[in-house]
């Protein structure tokens, strides 16, 4: 008995990486960028005794993850 096999194929981008990678590095990025600084803006808060470092952390995580996104994806294709 022969097998079928599907004509599902990958796409890939110029670097390699196909749809799906590219997604999940950009949610990563986003992820990474807002507990990373939000993280920073936390302690900062707790060691300061301020209430808007966190909130700002949060901000600037997710504008640097969209900057990283943009550098990645956006301006090398």
């Amino acid at each position: 008995m022969e097998q079928q096999r599907g004509t599902h194929e990958t796409v890939r981008s110029g670097n390699g990486m196909n749809s799906t990678d590219e997604g999940v590095r950009s949610v990563s990025y986003l992820i990474a960028g807002v507990l990373l600084y939000g993280g920073v803006g936390w302690l900062l808060d707790r060691w300061l005794g301020t209430v808007f470092l966190l909130p700002l952390g949060i901000v600037l995580g997710a504008a640097g993850g969209v900057y990283l996104i943009h550098q990645r994806f956006v301006r090398n294709s």
